[in-house]
């Protein structure tokens, strides 16, 4: 399955036990030349929680395992929707920290509330000790030291949409350094769980351009959840103003934010496409 490009493997963990898949396959499964191919592996499963309908999984293509997952939560409720495993609509479902809830709409969109933006720098997780940083309207940004010239520095936001990003602003996302950047990024010491890299450009105050290289698994044709923490960036930057569409070199999200209420973050709503490629079997 694909959400805007960003593709998947999805693995009904319901009616077989998959607990038991080594990072190693899960790698062998994700290897676009010798398995199956995609960027990330969904893991379907029964919720573990009685607030939940059912709870996923997520691992990456270097077969580790992630917190979220916003293009593939899209793509999990068309699933669970289209293979009968459930009527509900809306859903609720687990993911590693927080319960996400998916509405699946008559034109083939689906709607995820993804709950928060978190800016705590330890619950991100963030340690910006010894970082340069300067306060933009209601967003701190600090400076990451890279291998880069040193007039050049990439001043980033940071916050977590259940997965920690990092968010710059350039003029022109095309030219940006996203692969050459990314990886350094990615791997800074002030991230401990490393941490996913977005370009955005600014097209107006409702409409983005948005490229990310996505922690262990590189740049990505979308990002779910880096479309929604570059929208709140921009927001808290009054670069922007809610509803945003982000145009991915995928297709486009739909981001809307209504910021803060007495101090507390309000739920990031994300409206995207789900689309099944093919299905079949392997084994592994």
């Amino acid at each position: 399955m694909h959400g805007a490009g960003n593709d998947f493997i999805v693995l009904n963990g319901i009616d077989q036990d998959l607990s038991d898949i080594t990072r190693e396959q899960w790698q062998a499964l994700a290897h676009r030349q010798f398995g199956i191919g995609a960027d990330q592996i969904l893991l379907v499963e029964k919720a573990t929680r009685p607030d939940a309908d059912f709870r996923y999984r997520i691992f990456n293509a270097d077969g580790g395992e992630v917190e979220q997952c916003g293009n593939g939560s899209r793509c999990f409720v068309r699933y669970v929707l289209d293979h009968g495993l459930s009527t509900k609509n809306p859903l609720r479902v687990e993911v590693a920290h927080t319960i996400l809830t998916l509405k699946s709409q008559a034109d083939d969109q689906v709607e995820v509330d993804m709950g928060a933006p978190i800016f705590e720098p330890a619950l991100i997780p963030f340690n910006p000790e010894g970082l340069a940083s300067l306060q933009e309207f209601h967003e701190m940004l600090y400076a990451l030291a890279l291998n880069a010239p040193a007039e050049h520095d990439d001043w980033v936001a940071v916050l977590s949409m259940g997965n920690p990003h990092a968010v710059q602003v350039v003029g022109d996302v095309d030219s940006a350094p996203v692969l050459e950047e990314g990886p350094a990024i990615e791997n800074h010491p002030a991230f401990p769980n490393k941490v996913n890299a977005g370009y955005m450009q600014i097209i107006n105050r409702n409409a983005i351009k948005l490229r990310v290289f996505e922690r262990g698994a590189g740049e990505t044709l979308a990002c779910g959840t880096g479309a929604c923490a570059a929208v709140v960036s921009g927001i808290r930057r009054a670069l922007l103003d809610s509803p945003v569409t982000v145009h991915t070199r995928g297709g486009d999200l739909q981001i809307t934010w209504g910021g803060m209420v007495n101090d507390v973050a309000q739920p990031v709503i994300m409206t995207g496409p789900a689309t099944t490629v093919f299905e079949g079997e392997t084994e592994i």
